[in-house]
């Protein structure tokens, strides 16, 4: 049918795939290199015959990831399946959208550069591109999930459809942001403050206009800790000027708090808050602005930007973690007696859970914060002794809350 009447119906060639996958699993070392090939031809004919409907940047990133996959058995080398990928990458970035293939694309381009085949601008470059689309994926699926989430919560039941999207989005999101750790973790040797600095400093004059240089070399410099270098204020300052933002708000806030001018910083978070429109970019944001005021120590003011961030993107669960952080570090001072302080630590592993309803991809990080808050509350022994099981205990100083004693 196909070799006769190619252009009949898209149904051969989704047929065609699943039937040529399935011998592939099955087949021999010496069938699989001709069925592989197989498959390869029918994604190209698919494209030739129903065009619109074979997105280039999904099928074509199927067959480089279907040859890494299979390297040993088709001879393929790291540069010719990285040209492959990038290819794709620069045809069609907008479909080019599986984890397992971005991560691919990104391992391979580290490779790339430990060979002396790409310099370290570009792989920054990559490693920038491939990021900021494992981004745009991520709020794809979030609001996606917010929209379902939101219905469940008010107390609706969700049809079959809408179950199954929410797995989906959950699945997505839960890859998605494992490839995002893998990839940072594979550019972490890559881009040090003493790689960072010598090479934005010679590229400065030539990107000094453009907008996304600057904020790529702003956001690397600043989440790589290299901001005490002057060059991190010059990028900032100019970055400012060229495309003046809440991004860059922020990132201004940061050298006002470094110079000691906090009060002027704060004025910047605030304006950078109420200059986002976005529901999604502010949650982000209140996000971003809730951590620099938690490390200032400004705990009450850093809780309200988290639950912000709750509320605009009800999918994220770091911000629990961050509150349940700050109940942690304030248990010390927030009690009248050593009991009443330590039982700060039961309201911090009762927010640490909800990050992973929340956002189920925060499971272990979850388990571990939990694990460590329990092991330092009040035990058994001392609820008895104390007589306190099943009782409220009434939380002051900046948590005003309250928790309720486990019962023996």
């Amino acid at each position: 049918m196909k070799t006769n009447c190619p252009d009949l119906s898209l149904a051969i060639y989704a047929d065609g795939e699943k039937i040529l996958k399935h011998k592939i699993k099955a087949s021999t070392v010496e069938e699989k290199k001709t069925l592989i090939e197989d498959l390869i031809a029918l994604w190209k004919d698919r494209d030739q015959y129903f065009a619109n409907k074979t997105p280039k940047g999904e099928y074509l990133a199927k067959s480089c990831q279907l040859q890494y996959d299979h390297k040993g058995e088709l001879g393929k080398s790291k540069e010719e399946l990285y040209k492959c990928f990038d290819k794709v990458f620069k045809t069609d970035k907008t479909t080019f959208t599986h984890p397992k293939s971005l991560y691919s694309y990104f391992s391979l381009s580290v490779h790339m550069y430990e060979e002396g085949k790409k310099p370290a601008a570009e792989l920054f470059n990559t490693y920038d591109e491939v990021s900021e689309k494992i981004e745009v994926e991520i709020q794809n699926y979030s609001e996606k999930l917010n929209e379902i989430l939101s219905k469940q919560e008010s107390g609706k039941t969700l049809n079959r459809k809408e179950v199954k999207a929410k797995d989906v989005c959950e699945s997505y999101l839960k890859n998605y942001k494992l490839i995002q750790q893998n990839i940072e973790a594979l550019s972490v040797s890559k881009s040090t403050c003493n790689i960072l600095i010598p090479l934005y400093s010679k590229s400065f004059e030539t990107h000094q206009n453009d907008s996304i240089w600057l904020k790529r070399s702003v956001n690397r410099m600043y989440h790589k800790e290299c901001t005490e270098d002057v060059l991190y204020e010059q990028l900032v300052k100019q970055y400012d000027k060229v495309s003046p933002s809440a991004d860059t708000k922020i990132f201004v806030a940061t050298i006002l708090f470094k110079k000691g001018k906090d009060a002027e910083a704060y004025k910047y978070l605030k304006e950078a808050y109420e200059l986002e429109k976005d529901a999604y970019e502010k949650s982000n944001l209140a996000y971003r602005i809730g951590v620099i005021l938690k490390k200032k120590g400004q705990y009450s003011q850093a809780r309200t930007y988290f639950l912000n961030a709750l509320k605009l993107n009800p999918s994220n669960g770091k911000p629990h973690l961050a509150i349940a952080d700050m109940y942690d570090d304030s248990a010390k001072n927030c009690g009248k007696d050593n009991f009443y302080k330590r039982a700060v630590y039961w309201l911090a592993a009762k927010e640490a859970k909800k990050a992973s309803v929340k956002d189920p991809t925060l499971q272990k990080r979850v388990n571990q914060s939990v694990d460590y808050y329990e092991a330092k509350a009040p035990t058994r022994k001392e609820i008895f002794q104390m007589d306190m099981s099943g009782k409220r205990i009434d939380i002051g100083c900046w948590i005003q809350s309250y928790i309720i004693v486990p019962k023996l």
